[in-house]
């Protein structure tokens, strides 16, 4: 079982939703569209689901061109965003609602609500109501009712966004189990690079209607192959810097000269651009051989058990991810450090030159 995009885009009223996507999915795959908002994931969806028919290209359901087939006939499921549930329907009749549609016979039906109801640890609420259910459970009940048509692609835009935090970790921590059990094509919407690296799977980056990378989570994260993919793959997005090797030095955009360490030692002589983590930007010299930087402090953001300090370099405004609460006063110069065994190096086109020496080790 495959869905196949050959060259699939989308134009509407002369402006590109989605350029030229070529892409394979298999059959009990997880499949995360990991992109800011606006970046194309759910027009992307559209398309695979039929909804939306595409300007150009096609797509390919088990080797067969279903590009001008409606949306009924495709055999997928869709869930969104906003829990979708009938609130004058028992949990057990919302779970039934489409095999009712399809016809199905009554054993059947009972049979496939109960498996669907088991996986999402729905049984004991069957005869609620949706609105008698906590927010987790009325999402799991529209889970419920996409798993249970058995459908053989199962689309998921941002399905957990509008759950509180402790909901969320829940059922990411059990979304990737009950999809592998069901064995169906899963996609999964999401703008939050540590809920795709939760999800594990494939990664496909999506910015300004592209797909920069696809692949293996863990890979299109450890070796991303642009700036722009690196950048999506981050949160807060990945910190950037100009510099022009020059033998044994770096010279910064900000006039800053420094040694040139680590992989930036091996770099033949030119212009470049280093890119780093912000958890892997600090504020103090931990360890030997570190990169020094100076920086004015912009803003502190504290989250409790982090803090999020915001420097000025130059002309570049960088972000550290610090542990423990760092009040630091907005206009202090502060500096920071960076190991370079944690240096991704783009070239002047943003492609990627070498991947942080942590990453390959990974």
């Amino acid at each position: 079982m495959t869905l196949t995009l050959e060259s699939v885009s989308k134009v509407v009223r002369g402006e590109t939703h989605i350029h030229p996507v070529s892409l394979t999915l298999s059959r009990g795959s997880m499949n995360v569209l990991l992109g800011p908002t606006l970046s194309g994931k759910t027009s992307l969806m559209r398309l695979m689901a039929g909804l939306d028919q595409p300007t150009g290209g096609r797509i390919l359901w088990e080797g067969r061109d279903v590009t001008g087939l409606r949306v009924q006939d495709r055999g997928v499921a869709m869930v969104y965003q906003q829990f979708i549930n009938y609130p004058s329907m028992s949990v057990f009749e919302n779970i039934a609602s489409p095999l009712r549609i399809a016809g199905l016979s009554r054993p059947e039906i009972e049979e496939r609500v109960a498996r669907a109801a088991a996986m999402m640890k729905l049984t004991p609420m069957l005869q609620r109501k949706p609105l008698e259910l906590s927010g987790g459970q009325q999402q799991r009940c529209a889970l419920a009712r996409a798993l249970v048509k058995n459908a053989g692609l199962v689309l998921l835009d941002e399905p957990l966004a509008n759950l509180d935090y402790k909901l969320r970790e829940e059922l990411r921590a059990e979304i990737p189990a009950i999809f592998e059990e069901a064995g169906s094509i899963f996609v999964y919407a999401t703008t939050e690079p540590h809920e795709a690296l939760l999800l594990g799977g494939n990664t496909a980056c999506l910015w300004e209607g592209r797909i920069t990378q696809f692949g293996p989570t863990a890979e299109v994260y450890r070796k991303p192959g642009d700036a722009i993919t690196a950048r999506v793959f981050s949160d807060p997005p990945m910190n950037f810097l100009r510099v022009q090797k020059r033998g044994a030095r770096l010279g910064l955009g900000s006039g800053q000269e420094i040694d040139a360490k680590g992989p930036l030692a091996e770099l033949p002589d030119g212009r470049y651009v280093a890119g780093f983590r912000p958890n892997h930007l600090g504020i103090e010299p931990r360890g030997a051989h570190l990169l020094e930087f100076s920086a004015r402090v912009a803003i502190t953001e504290i989250t409790g058990s982090e803090s999020y300090i915001h420097v000025d370099h130059g002309g570049d405004r960088w972000v550290a991810l610090v542990h423990g609460v760092r009040e630091l006063p907005a206009g202090a110069e502060q500096p920071v450090y960076l190991d370079p065994a944690h240096v991704y190096v783009f070239g002047e086109d943003e492609r990627l030159v070498a991947a942080a020496p942590y990453a390959v080790a990974a």
